[in-house]
């Protein structure tokens, strides 16, 4: 798999000018893209694509729109992507116009390749860290946007378009995925672009909490309620009131919680433990889960009624393995993060092969787990760019040897820490090869000694006879995976698959795997 590295934007009116700088931009790991004019420059990054552009090279002599003139147009319409202005005239007035227009460097034809490297590197990192700290002030103060959401993925465009749509009404929002994904920074983005942002999140993680204080931190207690109970407390509803009340891990609610939550749900109103009347609330319900809810109303562990209420507007976040795109990104945000917290300035940038290795990843742990590697891999490195040998548990987990670097300033990892990486980070599963049917060949035993396990994702297409297996029977196994991997919903696999829900159910007929969906969706 190739990696998605940053992207550039080459702006210069002589065709052989940027013809160079493509292909050193190419050569140091990023891609590019080209503009003729300033005129095309600044279409370009008031479009859409500009969402994919981190950093321009701009000529400071073109015709009808020169590079100041485009540095004006840009910053007067708050787009503050990092700009290198490149001139054959390099006087001091010339560089005092250029930054004072909003550029962050300035380089002077011929530019030397290393020099070119170092800067956009740097920049980069740069502007990372500075959108993990506008990150953070906005998250404190309530008025983190779906623009402050790192991705390229059309599947987390689907999520944050759903998520915009929400924030505009009232409506009780259950998001769903797995551990680690990203669901509160989704329900943060919601409060920061509603009408309530000016208010205050109140985040209450519902599996954290023991069982017998549950009821007291949700809703509160008089003084003298119960044993112990000192003082009055408020609850979490009435701290959330006027704001959003966001309810991570929902499920795990004990049932007689699960009553009084639908009640204030339905009433707008709740009952402090030894309160003599109910009290008022007015908050916006945002409910998030790791598991599948309906699963839990089936197995009798969460009321069917709360579901039913909680799951008005569902909000599913994708597992980072199958938004791959977002990695480049993230990884190199919180290598800007950790590098500054670590005290490490020269760690600016990842190396293309490591990107590489990092998207082939599985990532059962996805963002969080991304988030730990690239902080431990920036303090195990020592050099310029964080390589390969810098993430072991990676290494490990994907099988790949651990060889001795080639650069001094690159340290190879100790037995101790290769063995350590199998106990602080999820190895990706053993997928274990499909039964035998009678119809679907299976694949031809290993001859050695040990066992062969299958990479994830990974498909016979020869029978034990050494011949190309039957069209069908690779379908059935295709189908059959889909339906397991999105968990039953069918929807997704037959978008995923490319075909209509009418043709994937009429094959799950065709390949007798009715009774494989229903074991799914169970």
């Amino acid at each position: 798999m190739q990696a998605i590295s940053g992207k550039i934007l080459i702006v210069d009116d002589d065709p052989i000018q940027r013809r160079l700088l493509q292909e050193a931009v190419k050569k140091f790991g990023y891609r590019s893209k080209t503009a003729e004019n300033g005129a095309e420059a600044v279409r370009i990054m008031s479009g859409p694509e500009a969402s994919e552009i981190d950093l321009i090279i701009l000529d400071m002599v073109m015709p009808e729109l020169d590079g100041l003139g485009v540095l004006e147009r840009l910053r007067g319409d708050k787009i503050a992507t990092p700009v290198i202005v490149q001139t054959a005239h390099g006087g001091i007035d010339t560089v005092v116009n250029v930054m004072n227009a909003g550029a962050q460097d300035f380089v002077v034809k011929p530019v030397a390749p290393e020099r070119l490297n170092v800067s956009i590197r740097n920049l980069l990192k740069t502007s990372a860290l500075e959108d993990e700290i506008t990150r953070f002030r906005n998250k404190a103060s309530g008025t983190l946007t779906f623009a402050d959401i790192i991705t390229h993925s059309a599947a987390m465009e689907r999520v944050i378009n759903l998520g915009k749509r929400a924030a505009a009404s009232n409506i009780p929002i259950l998001i769903e995925g797995e551990s680690g994904v990203g669901k509160e920074m989704i329900a943060s983005a919601i409060q920061g672009s509603s009408d309530r942002k000016s208010k205050s999140m109140v985040t209450v993680n519902c599996g954290a909490i023991p069982e017998n204080l549950v009821e007291s931190i949700l809703f509160g207690h008089e003084k003298g309620a119960f044993t112990g109970a000192v003082d009055k407390h408020t609850g979490k509803f009435q701290e959330a009131h006027g704001g959003t009340l966001f309810l991570d891990e929902v499920g795990e609610l004990p049932q007689d919680v699960q009553v009084k939550l639908l009640r204030a749900i339905q009433e707008n109103e709740i009952d402090p433990i030894g309160a003599r009347r109910p009290v008022k609330v007015d908050f916006r319900l945002i409910s998030a889960t790791n598991r599948r809810l309906i699963d839990q109303v089936k197995e009798g562990a969460f009321r069917e009624d709360l579901y039913y209420r909680l799951n008005v507007f569902p909000i599913w976040i994708p597992p980072l393995r199958d938004r791959r795109e977002d990695i480049p990104a993230l990884t190199r945000h919180f290598l800007a993060r950790f590098a500054a917290e670590e005290g490490k300035p020269h760690v600016a940038g990842v190396s293309s092969d490591t990107l590489a290795m990092l998207q082939d990843y599985h990532w059962p742990g996805n963002i969080r787990q991304l988030e730990n590697a690239v902080f431990r891999a920036v303090v195990l490195c020592d050099g310029a760019q964080l390589t390969v040998f810098d993430f072991p548990q990676v290494q490990a987990a994907l099988d790949q040897p651990i060889s001795q670097p080639t650069s001094a300033a690159q340290t190879q990892p100790t037995p101790a820490q290769v063995q350590s990486s199998y106990a602080q980070e999820p190895v990706r599963p053993h997928i274990p090869a499909e039964p035998v049917h009678a119809e679907s060949p299976a694949a031809p035993a290993p001859q050695s000694g040990f066992e062969f396990a299958a990479p994830f994702g990974f498909m016979r297409n020869l029978d034990q006879d050494g011949h190309v297996r039957k069209l069908a029977d690779i379908e059935e196994e295709l189908i059959r995976a889909a339906i397991n991997h999105y968990s039953g919903r069918m929807t997704e696999v037959a978008r995923r698959l490319g075909i209509g829900r009418s043709t994937l159910y009429r094959k799950l007929k065709e390949y007798g795997l009715e009774e494989t969906n229903k074991d799914a969706a169970a």
